[in-house]
This record gives C-alpha cells, sequence and structure tokens, in this order.
C-alpha cells in the first residue's frame, strides 16, 4: 500500500470491506472523471492490490464489481468493461452496472448494450440495472455504503492510511521475528569455548548484540508511536465492547443452556410417563389368571413382555439427570424435583403390579401344573383299568396280578387319590378323582372275592331249596349301575381323545416327513419333474387341519376329561372349522392322480424309509377321511351311555352336526363328478340331497309325441336337490381297474325349484311320488331303485319344504298331499342321513375299515370308498 498510495488515493476503485448474498467481495469502481485518464499500469496495479488483500485470509476469493456510471456515458461503460476484461487478476463472479439516468444516454446503453452483450457476457457476467435499489437483489443493504442506499460506513483516505500502517507494522514485526530468530540460532549453534576468558569475550559480545536489539526495538516503537497510539485506542474501544458482550453472552449461554436441558428432560419425562400409563393399563387388561397350563404360560409370555418394556431403567436415568439438574441451580428447579417424584412414583407402583401379577400367574401355574398332573393320574388309571383283560382275571394268577397292578398304582398315585379339598378347590378335578378312586376300590373289592372264591376250602354244603332266593352281587348292584355306565362313557372318552391325539401325531409326521422334505435342496434332486412346486395339490390342506388339531380342538377336548359328556360342546364349538374337511376330500381325486403318477419315485421311498412306515404315504393321505367318519361312530357310542347326564343335548347336537358333514362331504364329493352343465353349480345353492332314481316322464299338455307312447321303462337317472333346483343326470358306467375307477354324472336338465309342484303318491303307491313343472306341463314319476319307503319319504319331505319356501311364478298351489298327515316328519340331520343308507342302488353311505385296529363300523359314502379302496385292501 505504501508502494501505490498515490494511486490509491485516486480513488477511482476501492475495497469497502462488504460482501456479496453469494459472499463475494465488492470492489468498487464510483463516479470519478478522471477515470479515463489513469494509465493501464497503474489499473492494473491497483486492482492486483485489492484483490489481494482479501486472498491472504481466503482461498477461492471470489469479487463482485459496482460500476457506477450514473452520470457516465456507453463509450465510458463500453471501454470500462473493456478494461476490466483485459486488467482484472481475480476471481471475477458478477459485473454490477448503474447505467446512466439522463434519458439519451439511457437509451444509447440500452441500445449498446444489447448490441454488444453477447461479447461481454462471453468475457464477463454483467448486468445492467437501472438504479441503486436494484442493488439490493444481489446486496444486502448493510454491506453496501451509503451512496448506493447501504449502511456501511467507509471513508477511503482512513482506509489507505490504515493499510499503509498495518503493512508497515507487519514489516517491522517481522523482520524483528527475523532478527531474534537470528540470534536465538546464533546463541543455539555457537560452541562454547573451553577457557574462561573466550567465554566472557563472548558473553560481553552478546550482551551488547543484546542492547543494541533493544535499542531498535524501542526506536522503532517510537517511530510508530504516533500509529500505535491511534491502533491501541481503536484496539482498547473494541476490547471494551468485547468485554461487556462477553459478559451479556455468558448470562445468556447459560440460561439458553439450562432452558434446552429443561426442555429434552421434559420430552424424555413425557415418554417414559407416556409409556408407563400405557404399560399400566396394559397389564391392567391382563388377566392375573388362567384356564390350562398354556394359557397361563402364555400370560406369563406376556407379562414378561411387558415386564421389558417397562423402562424402569431408563426412568432411574431420567430421575437421576433431574437430581443432576437441580444440584446445579436450575432455575426450574421446583418444577423438576416434582416431576422426579412423579415418575418415581409411577415406576414403583407399575414395578409393584407386575411383580404381584408375576406372583399370582406362578401360583397359577404351579396349581395347574399340579391338577395336570392328578389329572394324567385319573387318565392312567383309566387306561389301566379299561386294558385289563377280565376273561383272564377268572384264574387266582390273573386276579392276582391284576390286583397287584391295582395296588401298585393305588400307592404310587395316593398324593393325588388323597387329595385335600382344601388345596385343589376344582370341583370338576374332585368329581373325576371320585370317580377313578370308586373305580379302583370296586375293581379292587372284585378282585379280592375272586381271590377268596380260589383260596376258599372245600366245606360241606346242605342241600339247596328248589327255589332259592336270587342274592345280587355288589358289583351289579344299581348304585354300581350307574358307575358301569360312566366307566364305560370315560372309556369311549378316552378311545376318542386317543383317536384325535393320533390324527394330531400322524398329521405331524406326514408333514414333516414327506411335505417338509419337499423344500429340503437335499431330497429335491429325488424328486419327479411333475411333482416340484405341487406340494399343495398332493397334501390339500392338511396343514390346515394339523392347525386346528393340534392348537385348538386337542386341548378343547382335554379339557372335558373330568366330564366326557362335555366334548358334545367341543364338536359343536368348532362345527364351522371340521368344513375344512369337505375341502381336503373335493381335493383328493387330483392328489390321487398326482400319486399315481408318481407313487414309485425314489423321494417318496427314501421318505418312507426315514420315517420307518410300513405303509406308503397314499395310506396316510387316506387317514383325514378315515378319521371323519371315526368321530360320528365314537360320538353315538358315547350318547349310549351318557343318556343321564347333564351334556347329552349337546352330545345329540354334535352327532347331527357331523353326520351332517358327512353328508355335505358326500354330495360335494358326487357334485365335482358332474359334467356338461354350462354355468356355475354354486349359483343352485347348497347340495341338500342326491341319489339315483328310476324316473318317467309325461307331457300332459300339447300333442303326444310317439317316443313318450314308447317309453313304458323308466329312465335311470341320479338326481341332485339343490335349494334352488332339481338337478336331473345320467349316471355315467364307471371305468378303468382298481383304485383307477372313476364315475361321472352326465347333466340332461334341471327343474326350478320356484316352479315345481309335487304329488304325494302316485295311484296310491307309496313307493313313487309325482313332481311336476310349469303347471303340469311337464311330469316326472320319480321312483326309488330299490322299494323302501323310508327313503322316498326322506327325498319327498325335503322336496316338500323347498316347494312350501319358495315364491311360486303363477301362485298355485305347488302341492298335493293325499295322506301326508300320517307320515313322520323326517327333518332331523340324523333321520335324513340314516334314510340315505339304503337310498341308491349303489349304496352311498357303506362300510370301511381304518388302516389301524381300531374297532367300530365307519360311515363312508360311495364317491369316499374309491379314495378309501386301496388302502383299505392293503391294510386286510
Amino acid at each position: 500500500a505504501k508502494d501505490i498510495s498515490d494511486d490509491l488515493l485516486k480513488e477511482f476503485a476501492f475495497l469497502s470491506g462488504g460482501r456479496g448474498k453469494d459472499n463475494g467481495w465488492i470492489i468498487t469502481f464510483p463516479e470519478n472523471s478522471q477515470f479515463n485518464k489513469v494509465s493501464e499500469e497503474v489499473f492494473t496495479k491497483v486492482l492486483t492490490y485489492l484483490t489481494s488483500v482479501p486472498s491472504q485470509h481466503e482461498s477461492d476469493t471470489k469479487f463482485i464489481l459496482i460500476l457506477d456510471r450514473r452520470l457516465d456515458t456507453w463509450t465510458s461503460i463500453k471501454m470500462t468493461l473493456q478494461r476490466i476484461a483485459a486488467s482484472f487478476p481475480g476471481n471475477l463472479h458478477l459485473v454490477m452496472v448503474l447505467r446512466p439516468t439522463g434519458f439519451f444516454q439511457r437509451t444509447f446503453t440500452d441500445i449498446g448494450f444489447r448490441f454488444s452483450q453477447e461479447d461481454f457476457l462471453l468475457k464477463l457476467p454483467v448486468v445492467m440495472l437501472s438504479s441503486v435499489s436494484d442493488l439490493l437483489t444481489y446486496i444486502d443493504e448493510r454491506q453496501l455504503t451509503p451512496e448506493f442506499g447501504g449502511t456501511l460506513e467507509y471513508c477511503h483516505s482512513e482506509w489507505v492510511i490504515f493499510r499503509t500502517a498495518i503493512e508497515s507494522f507487519a514489516l517491522t514485526v517481522k523482520d524483528i521475528a527475523q532478527m531474534l530468530q537470528s540470534f536465538g540460532t546464533e546463541l543455539a549453534e555457537t560452541e562454547l569455548p573451553d577457557d574462561v576468558y573466550s567465554i566472557e569475550h563472548i558473553l560481553a559480545l552478546r550482551t551488547e548484540k543484546y542492547c543494541q536489539l533493544k535499542v531498535g526495538l524501542s526506536g522503532n516503537a517510537q517511530s510508530l508511536l504516533p500509529r500505535q497510539v491511534e491502533l491501541l485506542r481503536l484496539l482498547a474501544q473494541l476490547h471494551e465492547m468485547e468485554t461487556a458482550f462477553d459478559g451479556f453472552w455468558e448470562k445468556h449461554q447459560l440460561k439458553m443452556e439450562q432452558y434446552l436441558q429443561l426442555w429434552k428432560f421434559e420430552q424424555s419425562f413425557q415418554e417414559v410417563k407416556n409409556a408407563i400409563e400405557f404399560l399400566m393399563d396394559r397389564q391392567a387388561d391382563l388377566p392375573d389368571t388362567g384356564d390350562s397350563v398354556s394359557q397361563v404360560k402364555e400370560r406369563l409370555k406376556d407379562l414378561g413382555s411387558l415386564d421389558d418394556m417397562a423402562q424402569i431403567g431408563k426412568a432411574q436415568v431420567i430421575i437421576l439427570h433431574g437430581h443432576q439438574l437441580a444440584a446445579s441451580h436450575h432455575y426450574a428447579l421446583n418444577l423438576i424435583c416434582q416431576q422426579c417424584n412423579e415418575l418415581r412414583h409411577l415406576s414403583d407402583v407399575v414395578s409393584d403390579e407386575l411383580k404381584r401379577k408375576h406372583a399370582r400367574l406362578q401360583k397359577t401355574l404351579e396349581l395347574h401344573i399340579r391338577l395336570q398332573q392328578a389329572l394324567q393320574c385319573c387318565d392312567e388309571g383309566a387306561y389301566l383299568l379299561a386294558n385289563q383283560q377280565m376273561d383272564k382275571c377268572q384264574s387266582k394268577e390273573g386276579a392276582q396280578k391284576a390286583l397287584q397292578d391295582i395296588e401298585k398304582f393305588l400307592e404310587s398315585s395316593s398324593l393325588y387319590l388323597n387329595y385335600d379339598p382344601q388345596t385343589f378347590q376344582i370341583h370338576s378335578c374332585q368329581i373325576k378323582l371320585e370317580n377313578v378312586r370308586s373305580m379302583f376300590e370296586n375293581r379292587q373289592a372284585c378282585f379280592k372275592k375272586l381271590l377268596d372264591k380260589h383260596v376258599r376250602p372245600v366245606q360241606l354244603v346242605a342241600p339247596r331249596p328248589e327255589n332259592p332266593p336270587r342274592s345280587k352281587s355288589p358289583l351289579f348292584s344299581p348304585k354300581h349301575g350307574k358307575i358301569f355306565q360312566s366307566f364305560w362313557s370315560l372309556k369311549m372318552f378316552i378311545f376318542l381323545l386317543r383317536v384325535i391325539k393320533r390324527v394330531t401325531m400322524d398329521t405331524f409326521c406326514i408333514l414333516q416327513g414327506y411335505r417338509s422334505e419337499m423344500d429340503n435342496p437335499d431330497m429335491i434332486i429325488l424328486m419327479p419333474a411333475v411333482l416340484r412346486n405341487r406340494k399343495d395339490i398332493l397334501f390339500g390342506n392338511m396343514p390346515e387341519i394339523y392347525d386346528f388339531h393340534h392348537k385348538i380342538f386337542l386341548h378343547s377336548v382335554e379339557n372335558c376329561l373330568g366330564a366326557p359328556e362335555r366334548v358334545g360342546f367341543c364338536f359343536l364349538e368348532r362345527r364351522e372349522d371340521f368344513q375344512m374337511y369337505e375341502k381336503y376330500c373335493q381335493n383328493k381325486p387330483r392328489s390321487e392322480a398326482l400319486w399315481r403318477q408318481c407313487s414309485e419315485s425314489t423321494f417318496f421311498q427314501e421318505c418312507q424309509r426315514k420315517l420307518e412306515h410300513k405303509l406308503g404315504l397314499d395310506s396316510y393321505l387316506l387317514k383325514p377321511v378315515q378319521r371323519l367318519t371315526k368321530y360320528q361312530l365314537l360320538l353315538k357310542e358315547l350318547l349310549k351311555y351318557s343318556t343321564s347326564c347333564d351334556g347329552v343335548q349337546e352330545l345329540q347336537e354334535a352327532l347331527v352336526a357331523m353326520l351332517d358333514l358327512l353328508k355335505s362331504v358326500n354330495d360335494s364329493m358326487h357334485q365335482i363328478s358332474i359334467t356338461g352343465y354350462e354355468g356355475d353349480l354354486s349359483e343352485l345353492g347348497k347340495v341338500l340331497m342326491q341319489g339315483s332314481f328310476s324316473v318317467w316322464v309325461g307331457h300332459r299338455k300339447g300333442p303326444t309325441k310317439m317316443k313318450d307312447l314308447a317309453r313304458f321303462k323308466p329312465m335311470q337317472r341320479h338326481l341332485f336337490l339343490y335349494e334352488k333346483a332339481l338337478v336331473f343326470c345320467k349316471k355315467r358306467e364307471e371305468h378303468g381297474d382298481g383304485y383307477d375307477k372313476t364315475s361321472s354324472y352326465s347333466f340332461k336338465h334341471f327343474l326350478k325349484m320356484n316352479a315345481v309342484g309335487i304329488t304325494e303318491n302316485v295311484k296310491g303307491d307309496h313307493r313313487k311320488f309325482e313332481i311336476w313343472y310349469s303347471g303340469r306341463e311337464e311330469v316326472y314319476v320319480v321312483q326309488v331303485c330299490h322299494f323302501k319307503v323310508q327313503c322316498i319319504t326322506v327325498f319327498f319331505s325335503t322336496v316338500l319344504k323347498l316347494v312350501l319356501h319358495q315364491p311360486t311364478e303363477n301362485g298355485l298351489s305347488l302341492c298335493e298331499v293325499g295322506v301326508w298327515a300320517g307320515w313322520p316328519g323326517m327333518s332331523q340331520s340324523v333321520e335324513i342321513c340314516e334314510g340315505l343308507e339304503d337310498w341308491s342302488c349303489n349304496s352311498y353311505l357303506s362300510n370301511c375299515s381304518d388302516t389301524e385296529e381300531e374297532d367300530g363300523s365307519q360311515l363312508v359314502s360311495n364317491e369316499l370308498q374309491d379314495i378309501l379302496s386301496h388302502a383299505t385292501l392293503k391294510s386286510l
């Protein structure tokens, strides 16, 4: 600045210290009449110096030029822009030109700039401004000097003086620093001599040089004193302002920090408080007791998850943080302490409540486990009594062995049989324990009598009278009759429970041993291509059946062990769930077809080997169908021995529901074999009945056709009675060999039920009845293939109900009943299903044996028997 101070004082350009909105430094070219006289060399030096000042402290400095040419001409503006483009040494970001305010010069400027704009824009980013206010778009008013409407104070002469003084002072400091560095280097690197004289001489020389440096420093300081005083004065003022501001800022910063701490504390407090209140509501909704071991364990698990969510530890951390804030003299001391106390209270309440509920559930679990052990003891005792073969007990050894088994069981189960009612306080368990103990005592007394008979010595016996009074055996007294009935009821229930458990176990075994293996990468290479991605066809909805038995039905039936007659309620409660068997049976033909294609594959052989099964997969795929028929048989037997129990009505309804299910499965199996029907059979409603009949067709109106006169023999038709229509089909003969045989029904025609009328019998023949259509335009005489009145009665009664509930097309009566009042009603599903056993010449409900050694006949449809036949032959 000292070297070019004269050029700087010409003030054709200056650095005011202002900045643009993009942080670029502002260099101003004010209105200067001598600007055109400034040489190119001076112009370049000044611009180079002005751009170097901010570049000393920042890198990548950008510059904004303001050309004030409001009193100038376009020619001068153009020359200035050309000089700037040629000589500006820095990173020029933007050039803003305040154009002339005169009318002619402004017009010339606009025209000239328009034609020269492309030339300038290639070199300079030029913006032509109409007024000073346009500068505010690019620069804040606090960064503009007063001549441009800003508030930034600037004096160019003072700036040149200060720059000269600062640079001179900087050079002086630099020189002094170099001298001090040289002197220090000399002191450090110079080796000291070995003699005292030489050391004293060097010390004197260095002391003299130190004094010379001090004199030089003082002289420079005196020469800078006028400028130094001004600098110190300004620095002192700045320091005073800085000190006052620091004091204010410290207080303000402390308050802001405390406010921020309080805000964070309250936010954390509210989050934890809401979480604890939510957990309080959740734990209040969670019962502290349960009806079974699994239910109590599930609730303990839920309680454990609540305990993990309780955030007691987080609450303690927040309370500790609040105490720390209070100890640091926070301005909101009272509020923080209040919230800490509230949070501590909520934490203690939820913690105590969770502990109390956990202890209560643990005691409940312990009680249920003891009850379960007692019930298991009863089951083992019932199994023991049920499996004892009474014919072997007629001998002394057999009776003694059976008695030893009973005494051994009584001894091992004394903990449960000799129970304390105040300990259990469970009515059903109490009744069951009483029953089991009573049965064991009676059986024990029986065997003791048998043993006494075998060991009694031979005695003289007086002749008996011809008609001695018949004594009653204690084993067959009325008192024991009820116990006998209860025993057989329990035995049938245990057998039912065993069937359900076996279903669950077998289904799980098949799903794990076969179905899951179809996803095993090691087994996929053994799987035929036709089987891949088709496990849903092969197994149907067997996973759904397993989940139902394992998770729901088995536990429900086990809970009835103390009162077997209540098992009917289990079937009624899950009536809708049993519909999944219908879906399984409908898929069975597709499953059988897929099985026949790949039954000999290595994959199935390997799976069977791993499971150590004697029978193939097809036999186990048949088990859901077999078990479905087994349920209704077991319910019948259980109903037989539960005639005087409270749950007999539910057992009766459960039997009806299972028979309805069998009938629904049977009908759906037939329905899927109907061919030739154009439309959706499901639109006709539910299949109510179906069977084979002999049918005569007649036309009561119009000319009689020759073929109608010639039809003396009846047509054999298979009738499907829907809710909205009666469908006539012709049964096609079965074709194929073995279990490849299939049967189908060709659709012929159908009658809408809202246009159907019936006559009870034809000419007094109870084996026939008439179905007439559209006001007797068509008359169908229907007779069952075999001559049992009960079957025709069932079918007629069902059709009659439909007709009576259908809206008629012509409003006429659609029923002609002769002796209907004398017939018994057949509305009950049991009667209908039993009547259907004799319907068709191809018996739809027949007996088949299971693949296991289970007794009792089973009710199975003709279609189901096609499915069962192969496995039945294998089992036989």
